[in-house]
Order: structure tokens, then C-alpha cells, then sequence
């Protein structure tokens, strides 16, 4: 390897290991504010949280490699061009893309491991990430009370105390809001002291209040009748709260699509057409045989029916009706209103699974793309990147920040909506999941030109000389009578 290889692969290899963890722990900070919620107050162990964290990071990898992809290419030729290094490359007869060479080797290295991280470790971490929250769910939230604010933790319910006993668990001072019932009913109640417990197996909360009182506010349905507030003074006061029991299965609350590799995916795929092919004959054929075109010979002719037709005799209804008597009229209205009306809860009843089926379908073919357009989107943000931190020549955290996140923010943008209609079944997946990868290959194709030939693509001065000369020839061609004038303007405000 040549000296000039490794002083650009030490250049670069730099920036690209401290931009990465930076973008990773700006995108764990998104983390962690989004599922905190789930982390406090519920004694978690410290294991726990930290392969939570794990698996979370691991998850952000295919949003933060191409990040960190184009903003450590631009700063690592930015710095190269800012220092004239590059200028001596290329006085040494070294072209651009011989410089980017051993570059090209690593980011074509690092997007292959990208592709292996993003179909197999990062559906086996959200696997153990879903299974960790469905856990954490299912322990329930401990009833740690803090003085003087009110504790959500419980569905429909707000408790206040005044000052819970760390030893004995005795509240005092407490206050409940309790809105369960459905008809917007409420009941307040006040309680110099008291216990509030749940069951072991957290599926019931004990509550035990002394020496207080409860308030009850109920609504009235009716306009004209007025609220009615009712009182009760206790002594003892014990009640038993059931609380909601998560069911089902982990892989069940998130999308299957997000846990399975390619392969898993193209079984689920095949499963899923067999399933909306199924359901689709389920509907559709009795619903247009059976149903709604079962005396018309015209439409679905009798060689095409598998049951007996015998019973019905075929006829024109537009010459027919008119000949019939008003009871026989109404009889043939009632029976085409409820075969109508049948065939509608049929197809409502087969329609729900179908649509289930769909949904599921069009996200596991997004995601089926996904794994094949991050190692791409990693050479392209390279490929863009690398001519561009050339062309501007500045290095550092200033410029090559806004130009990465303003190349970010439009291939986020342009991945998003292509994504989300892709998922809706607008576009094909292929279309959305490589429309961002279509939009910016012709970018990277003329900034890789630019770059080769030193173009002073953002160049202010090269800019500012094509401004002058663009003045000048239009002065040129002005008649003799406007140049006159404008030079009268000019002493005018000189004067």
C-alpha cells in the first residue's frame, strides 16, 4: 500500500469512528426519551436496562451509518483540501479517483457488514428489545408514591398522599380520583391514612383507607335533570380493584415483518399471498355466483356454476318488473334487499383478515427491500460526500454539518414518503423503498464529475466573477438612451 493511501485511510478512519458514535448517542438520547416512560419506577435490574440499550443502539445502526458515512467524507477531504494535501495529490499526476481508492475499498467493506448487520442482528435485537418491553409490561408499575404528587401509574385512576412510610408502607393525608366507570361518574375520597397494595400475581390492587370520607359525582343522561353529589363518612374502608391482564404474546403487539431475515420473509410472503388469495376466492365467488348474480344467465353463464340452477328460470328484469303485481314487485325487492344485505356481512366478515393480510404483505415487502437498499444508500452517501467535502475544501464541524444534514433531511424526507406509500399500497415497494436511492444517484454522478475536473462548484468568488461578466454583457447589449440614465442615476445619488 502506498504512503498517500494510508495517510487518506488515517484521515478518514478517524472521523468516521467519532462521527459515528456521536450520531449513535444523539439517536440513543431519541431512545431512551421515547421509551423512559417504560424504564422508571419499576425496579428494573441494572442487566436489564443495559441490554435494552443494547438492542435499541443496535437498531439505530441503520439510520446512523449513512450519516456518519457522509459527514466524515466530507470532513476528511474538506480537511485534506483545506491543508493543499489534495492540491499536491493531484499536482503528482494522482486523480481524484485514485486517491478515493482505498476509500472505496473500506466503505464497500463496511456495506457489506452493513448488510449482514441489517438482516441478521438487527431483527434478532428487535425480537429481544419486543420480548424485553413485553416483560416489563407485564411486571407492572411499582407503587412508589412520592409526597405531595399525584401518581398515573394506575388506568382511570390519580392518588396523592401526603407521605408514604418506607418501613410499613402506611400513606397518610391520601387523595383519590377514581373516573373508571364508563357513564363519566366520579368518586372522590379522602383518608387521614391508610394501605394500597397489589396482589402477587399484580392482577388486583388492595386498597385499605381509615377515617375519611368519599364523595360520589354523578351525572345525569338527561339535560333537564340536575347532577346529584352524595357523601359517606367511614372508619374503615376496604376495597379490591381489578387491573387490566396483558394478553397475548410479544410477537404478536409489534410487526413480524421487523423480527425475520430475508429469508423468513420470502416464507412470510409466500404465506401471506396463499392467504389473500384464499380469502379473496372466499369472498368474491359466492358473493357474485351464490348472491347477487344468481338468476342472471348473462353474467355468469351456466356452464361456469357448479350448482344446480333448476329452481331459477332466467328473465329480463327491465321488461319483468313493470308486468308484475305490487305485493309480487315488493316480494322481489325484499329478496334482492336481503341477499344485499347478506352478501354484505359476508364480505365484511372475510374482508377484515384479508386486510390484515394486505397490511402485513406490504410491510414485509418493505422491509425485504430495506436490507438490500442500506449497504447502497452507504456507497451513495459516500460517493456524495467524499467529490463534495473536495469541491468546498473546508474541514471541521462547521460547514460539512449543515451540507450532511441538509443531504439527510431530503433523503429522510424522500425514504419516508416513499416508505409510508409504499406500506399503504399507493406504490409498489420496489418504487418506494429506491426512490431516494434513484433521486440521489445522478447528485453523486455530477458532484464525482465536478470533483474530477476542480470544478469551484461552490466557489463564491468563481461565483461572483460569473455574476460581474453576466452584468457586463448585459449592459453591452442596453440602448445608448438607458445607459445614459442609469449614469444620471449614479451621480445623482453620488451627489
Amino acid at each position: 500500500m502506498k504512503k498517500i493511501h494510508k495517510l487518506v485511510l488515517k484521515a478518514y478512519l478517524g472521523p468516521l469512528l467519532a462521527v459515528f458514535f456521536i450520531v449513535q448517542f444523539i439517536l440513543m438520547m431519541n431512545f431512551v426519551w421515547r421509551y423512559i416512560d417504560e424504564l422508571t419506577g419499576k425496579g428494573l435490574a441494572a442487566s436489564t436496562i443495559a441490554e435494552l440499550l443494547i438492542c435499541g443502539s443496535i437498531n439505530m445502526i441503520p439510520l446512523g451509518l449513512p450519516l456518519a458515512m457522509l459527514l466524515s467524507a466530507i470532513m476528511t477531504m474538506g480537511n485534506i483540501g483545506e491543508n493543499f494535501e489534495l492540491l499536491a495529490m493531484k499536482s503528482a499526476g494522482l486523480s481524484l479517483m485514485r486517491i478515493l481508492k482505498p476509500l472505496i475499498v473500506v466503505v464497500f467493506l463496511i456495506s457489506i457488514g452493513s448488510f449482514f448487520v441489517q438482516n441478521n442482528l438487527v431483527p434478532y435485537s428487535n425480537q429481544r428489545m419486543y420480548d424485553i418491553l413485553y416483560d416489563i409490561k407485564e411486571q407492572r408499575q411499582e407503587l412508589k408514591f412520592q409526597d405531595g404528587v399525584f401518581f398515573n401509574g394506575l388506568p382511570d385512576m390519580s392518588i396523592r398522599v401526603g407521605h408514604q412510610d418506607p418501613q410499613t408502607g402506611l400513606l397518610t393525608d391520601v387523595l383519590i380520583y377514581d373516573t373508571r366507570e364508563s357513564n363519566g361518574n366520579m368518586t372522590t375520597t379522602l383518608a387521614d391514612s391508610g394501605y394500597i397494595n397489589m396482589s402477587p400475581d399484580k392482577s388486583y390492587l388492595y386498597v385499605t383507607l381509615f377515617n375519611g370520607r368519599t364523595y360520589e359525582h354523578t351525572r345525569s343522561s338527561q339535560w333537564y335533570d340536575r347532577n346529584t353529589m352524595r357523601k359517606h363518612d367511614f372508619v374503615r374502608q376496604d376495597g379490591t380493584i381489578p387491573l387490566e391482564k396483558i394478553t397475548g404474546s410479544s410477537s404478536k403487539s409489534y410487526s413480524e415483518s421487523q423480527t425475520r431475515n430475508m429469508v423468513e420473509l420470502e416464507e412470510l410472503m409466500d404465506s401471506l399471498h396463499v392467504i389473500i388469495d384464499r380469502s379473496t376466492m372466499a369472498t368474491y365467488g359466492p358473493l357474485f355466483k351464490e348472491q347477487l348474480f344468481v338468476r342472471d344467465t348473462t353474467i355468469i353463464p351456466n356452464d361456469s356454476v357448479k350448482f344446480d340452477r333448476s329452481q331459477y328460470r332466467a328473465f329480463n328484469h327491465y321488461d319483468s318488473l313493470p308486468n308484475l303485481s305490487m305485493r309480487s314487485r315488493a316480494k322481489v325487492y325484499s329478496t334482492a334487499a336481503s341477499a344485499s344485505r347478506t352478501a354484505q356481512g359476508s364480505y365484511s366478515f372475510d374482508e377484515h383478515s384479508s386486510k390484515v393480510a394486505i397490511t402485513q404483505l406490504y410491510r414485509s415487502e418493505v422491509e425485504w427491500h430495506r436490507k438490500l437498499t442500506l449497504p447502497i444508500s452507504i456507497l451513495l452517501f459516500f460517493m456524495i460526500g467524499a467529490p463534495l467535502g473536495a469541491i468546498i475544501k473546508k474541514g471541521g464541524l462547521g460547514l460539512p454539518i449543515v451540507i450532511s444534514v441538509i443531504f439527510f433531511v431530503i433523503y429522510y424526507v424522500i425514504s419516508t414518503s416513499g416508505e409510508k406509500m409504499a406500506k399503504e399500497g399507493t406504490w409498489e415497494s420496489l418504487y418506494g423503498m429506491w426512490l431516494p436511492v434513484v433521486v440521489l444517484t445522478p447528485v453523486a454522478i455530477y458532484l464525482t464529475i465536478k470533483a474530477t475536473n476542480d470544478s469551484s462548484l461552490l466557489d463564491m468568488d468563481w461565483y461572483d466573477v460569473r455574476i460581474r461578466r453576466f452584468r457586463n454583457s448585459i449592459s453591452k447589449r442596453l440602448p445608448k438612451w438607458m445607459k445614459s440614465k442609469k449614469r444620471g442615476e449614479k451621480r445623482n445619488s453620488k451627489r
